[in-house]
């Protein structure tokens, strides 16, 4: 079974050969099984997997969608005020997962403390460690973007690992449910928005091609994606030019800056970079969507951001909808409270 990049297939001998997103090919063998004659015992990954280091907020998102979160993450990357899932956040001041530092400096001495059966990653620089500790490693991330159908499928390529087949069968379903909902809530749309997804910096911008699953989700919608032609790694860097050319008659732009990154409004957004000011969404009739702090972590939740998105694109067809993973960046800053000549705070 291809998933984008991935693939997952079972072997006559009980074994499954997967190959992660740096095409790599390992092969999981069942615990109770005695390993395979032919077999380089360095890409063996024994499953069940009891014990897992993860990278990404989106793996551990799957596993929390797998229903394993809970028993087999033991590390992660983030500090925990920053963890939005509550069973991170508990097993963190449990000290059942240890923070193992940022990816550019990881405590590799905490990681073998962790002991970890399996690292997911995004990170092939780690992979000569990795081998001298003997530790498994799979690469979660593949050199172009997921497109919508791998998106949804990627739990199904994270599966086997843990034995939870038919978890991910049950989550896809969910999933293809909601695309087949999205279809049914737009066809009869007027209108089609025009629509970009990317980044505004002081000197560059970044961009959501046209075959990553944002753009693949806006032309489902029965959108416009200004990127469709651009092919390509998760944001890339596209000219100046080109965002400036496809912001001219764009009518929304979803960006993943934060209030914390600096994206508090659409002011901030055109300071940053002054000559993308003149891009359509960031005028008072555009609208400029940014998630919210907890969008990152929320990949088991995928229906719902995907429905979002949709009705962030068609409100008229989903009348009532309230916001719970973006929000929609205001024109300017708000005022900071003042305090009036008696003392009094007003806001």
């Amino acid at each position: 079974m291809s998933i984008g990049s991935f693939s997952v297939n079972p072997l006559k001998n009980g074994c499954t050969e997967v190959r992660d997103g740096a095409g790599r090919t390992l092969i999981l063998v069942p615990r109770r099984m005695e390993m395979p004659a032919g077999v380089d015992p360095a890409m063996v990954v024994r499953t069940p997997v009891k014990r897992v280091v993860a990278y990404s907020y989106f793996d551990i998102a799957i596993l929390k969608a797998l229903g394993v979160l809970e028993d087999v993450l033991v590390g992660v990357l983030t500090k925990t005020e920053d963890w939005y899932i509550p069973e991170v956040v508990q097993g963190m001041k449990s000290g059942k997962i240890k923070y193992l530092g940022d990816y550019t400096s990881i405590d590799f001495e905490q990681l073998r403390q962790a002991e970890p059966d399996l690292v997911l990653t995004w990170d092939l620089s780690i992979l000569p460690m990795l081998a001298e500790m003997k530790v498994p490693c799979v690469i979660s991330t593949t050199p172009v973007a997921m497109c919508l159908n791998a998106r949804m499928k990627f739990v199904q390529f994270i599966a086997p690992f843990f034995n939870r087949e038919d978890e991910a069968e049950r989550y896809f379903g969910r999933l293809a449910r909601t695309l087949d909902s999205i279809r049914e809530q737009t066809k009869d749309a007027q209108y089609q928005p025009k629509v970009m997804w990317g980044d505004i910096y002081e000197k560059r911008v970044l961009v959501e091609p046209g075959n990553a699953w944002v753009g693949e989700l806006v032309e489902l919608a029965l959108s416009k994606y200004q990127f469709e032609d651009v092919f390509g790694k998760s944001c890339i860097e596209i000219s100046l030019e080109r965002f400036l050319y496809s912001g001219q008659d764009a009518e929304i732009l979803f960006t993943y800056r934060s209030p914390s990154n600096g994206a508090t409004s659409k002011a901030a957004l055109a300071r940053a970079n002054p000559l993308m000011a003149g891009i359509n969404p960031l005028k008072p009739h555009g609208k400029v969507y940014s998630p919210l702090p907890h969008y990152s972590q929320s990949g088991d939740k995928l229906d719902e951001i995907l429905t979002e998105i949709s009705a962030i694109l068609h409100p008229e067809c989903y009348p009532g909808h309230q916001l719970s993973y973006f929000r929609a960046l205001p024109d300017t800053d708000p005022e900071p409270d003042t305090d009036d000549k008696n003392g009094n705070s007003r806001s």
